[in-house]
């Protein structure tokens, strides 16, 4: 059994549906519901858009699958979680340049393209989820690295991605299985 938002649950997520929405009136700050409970989440600074481009702040909508879990062994033990998961470390890239075949895929560092590197220095990603956002097809310029990762204090803004509290974050991927869809509406 796992213990979730201070309730015995056994119950995994499985093909469940996790939602994430606006708050109202503050484009940045969302909520994410699953299993029935709400949690607060950050977003993009530019809000939740159909119209993803890179580098627009956006969080993308649409309806993802989960696929992987990354997590920083050098910050703490492997989570619990029924996701394939795989520690990052340093040579750990991902590729963000629209122009470079492997956009929007892990990279190994030092890469010559641009690139998101996730090593960080801050804790942003010692949790990672990693969703199917814009790779099958794969569409040059349409957003790459949108995960579900380890919100900053105070729920600021993300780049597009959703992010939560790191606590909450590793108490989810504990419920977690490979093809539990991710709704996330404008």
């Amino acid at each position: 059994m796992v213990k979730l938002w201070g309730v015995m649950d056994h119950t995994p997520v499985g093909s469940a549906l996790l939602r994430v929405r606006r708050r109202p009136g503050a484009p940045h700050r969302g909520l994410l519901t699953v299993a029935g409970r709400t949690f607060p989440v950050a977003l993009g600074r530019s809000g939740i858009a159909f119209d993803k481009r890179e580098g627009d702040g956006r969080t993308p909508a649409g309806t993802w699958r989960v696929q992987r879990l990354l997590y920083r062994a050098d910050h703490g033990p492997r989570p619990r979680t029924a996701l394939p998961a795989h520690p990052i470390g340093p040579a750990d890239g991902w590729c963000d340049d629209p122009a470079h075949r492997n956009y929007n895929r892990p990279v190994r560092l030092p890469f010559a393209a641009s690139h998101e590197r996730l090593c960080r220095d801050d804790a942003l990603y010692d949790l990672v989820v990693v969703i199917d956002h814009n790779q099958r097809p794969r569409t040059k310029g349409r957003g790459s690295a949108v995960f579900i990762h380890v919100a900053r204090g105070g729920l600021t803004p993300t780049e597009g991605c959703v992010a939560m509290p790191k606590a909450e974050l590793r108490r989810l991927v504990a419920r977690l299985r490979p093809g539990t869809r991710v709704r996330i509406d404008p």
